[in-house]
């Protein structure tokens, strides 16, 4: 008798044991709770016999199939069998986007809040124009040094790079406020102030694709990288059309980076309040173990498409940045006016983000990297060459023209190629190869922004007029020259791989066709 009552009491025991693994649900706050909950709304273990919980969980579990990374599993207390981690998106996703949104904006308007304003500029800090260019050259180089640390924190993650980027921008622009408020402004002071801001640069710059692999699936990491990395150069046409409108004088100067100053301010703070990362993966690549950041380099260096891309995204960045940096420079000596060229600029960024917006769904769903670069490519060598032609009219339609359509190619490639990228370097850690390719291109634009401004006229111009004095004619010249250049690069890439799916989307393909049974679930 005492050992049945033992047995009776282990019973009893056991049936606890399952009572709490699986704790009885009267009802749910929302549907997603619902979605998460393998057993159901029960009203007791005995709503349904065991064979039946069985199969309701194997209807909301997704299995992970693949055995080219581990899966990450919760395990039973008493041992029990694994079960597969439910790949889940978050609506939360949006806040980390949208803040990373802010700061690539708040960054970028910074950098050219001088550049369309330089011969105000100039004048309030009594230097040269040439001197003015080095406010965006240094930014730029700013860039590249800080490169490596730029690595290495976005392989803990993106969180820790947002905050990084928020204390450089807020301690960046009160400095360079304090330079510019002394009397007729020290210029040294604002040049490190700005040194600040560049170097807060890299940590968003180069952070969308490892936000975007870390929180969306593959049908929506094109259009994430999208919207986060062109975010970028709309805060320069904010500041390309804001500052020639609170600058009318040279004593407006200081209140300009006042207000942005304070802007700056109020778009950095959220940065801390992001999540770090999500409670569970999006897609299998996503848990996936990255390649360690000490294998990472060997890797890169021998991977031949990513250098092919690393020139051809890279020298366009770089002659991107020069050309918004000089642009008022390169309008001036034709009699347009800094609110001219900053319309002129605004377009060429206003509609690339518009056709960026079309273009890069198109993308997320066709997986067609390859065949976008090669058609986009060829059209931004035109717009150069193009737009040699475009100052000498002296009329504003002509060079509004070509700058959209330049922007419009430009800023529709860049994320495509970001995201190829990874594509072709995976399972390698996603900031690895935006970041080169962002310090390529910060490194380019700083010397191209050297060399077009020795290649301006210091003469007479033209002797018949056509070319007036201070023209950079000369700089177009060698824009379009070496863009031209760099077309033939692309068409060596894969051809045999045109239309097939690379690798990060094979992983996931993969696993969907092995496993899930729910799908991704939507959630937060």
């Amino acid at each position: 008798m005492p050992s049945s009552r033992r047995h009776r009491e282990r019973e009893t025991e056991s049936q606890e044991h399952l009572l709490s693994a699986h704790p009885v649900r009267e009802d749910y706050d929302d549907e997603e709770t619902m979605a998460m909950d393998p057993l159901g709304p029960q009203q007791g273990v005995g709503a349904k016999d065991r064979s039946q919980i069985h199969q309701d969980e194997d209807l909301n579990l997704t299995q992970s199939a693949s055995t080219a990374s581990p899966s990450r599993q919760f395990e039973d207390p008493e041992g029990a069998a694994d079960a597969p981690v439910q790949y889940r998106v978050y609506k939360r996703r949006f806040f980390g986007l949208t803040q990373l949104v802010l700061l690539n904006v708040i960054v970028s308007w910074d950098w050219l809040s001088f550049s369309a304003i330089s011969g105000t500029s100039a004048e309030y800090f009594q230097v040269s124009q040439s001197a003015i260019n080095w406010l965006s050259t240094g930014f730029l180089f700013a860039f590249v040094a800080i490169c490596p640390v730029t690595i290495w924190v976005l392989n803990k993650g993106p969180k820790p790079a947002f905050i990084i980027a928020s204390y450089f921008v807020l301690v960046g622009n009160w400095v360079r406020f304090a330079g510019a408020r002394v009397t007729d402004g020290h210029f040294g002071v604002v040049m490190f102030g700005q040194i600040l801001i560049g170097l807060a640069q890299p940590f968003v710059l180069a952070a969308p694709t490892r936000y975007s692999d870390l929180w969306f699936t593959d049908t929506g990491r094109v259009s994430a990288t999208a919207v986060a990395s062109l975010a970028n150069p709309l805060g320069g046409a904010l500041g390309q059309l804001i500052s020639p409108e609170w600058v009318k004088r040279p004593e407006d100067v200081p209140n300009m980076v006042l207000y942005t100053a304070i802007i700056s301010t109020v778009a950095a703070l959220p940065s801390f309040f992001v999540p770090a990362a999500p409670p569970t993966p999006p897609t299998a690549s996503s848990a996936s173990t990255k390649t360690p950041l000490s294998k990472s380099f060997g890797a890169i260096i021998h991977n031949r498409p990513f250098w092919i891309i690393f020139a051809i995204a890279a020298i366009g960045v770089g002659f991107f940045n020069a050309f918004s940096s000089l642009l008022n420079q390169i309008m001036e000596p034709y009699g347009f006016s800094e609110e001219e060229a900053g319309i002129t600029g605004g377009l060429l960024i206003v509609v690339g983000l518009i056709c960026s917006a079309i273009v890069s769904p198109i993308v997320d769903r066709t997986h067609a990297y390859l065949l976008t670069i090669k058609i986009l490519t060829p059209v931004i060598a035109l717009s150069f060459i193009a737009f040699i032609f475009c100052p000498p009219t002296r009329t504003l339609v002509a060079p509004c023209v070509v700058a959209a359509i330049l922007g419009a190619a430009c800023f529709s490639l860049v994320p495509v190629a970001l995201e190829y990228l990874v594509e072709i370097t995976w399972p390698l850690d996603p900031g690895i190869g935006s970041t080169i390719i962002w310090a390529g291109g910060q490194l380019f634009g700083g010397i191209f922004i050297i060399i077009m401004g020795a290649l301006k006229d210091d003469g007479d111009g033209a002797p018949d007029g056509s070319y007036p004095p201070g023209n950079m004619q000369r700089a177009l010249n060698f824009e379009a020259a070496i863009m031209s250049c760099v077309v033939p690069l692309v068409m060596v890439l894969g051809v045999k791989r045109l239309g097939m799916a690379p690798s990060r989307s094979r992983r996931d393909a993969e696993e969907e066709r092995q496993g899930s049974g729910a799908g991704i679930v939507h959630g937060d």
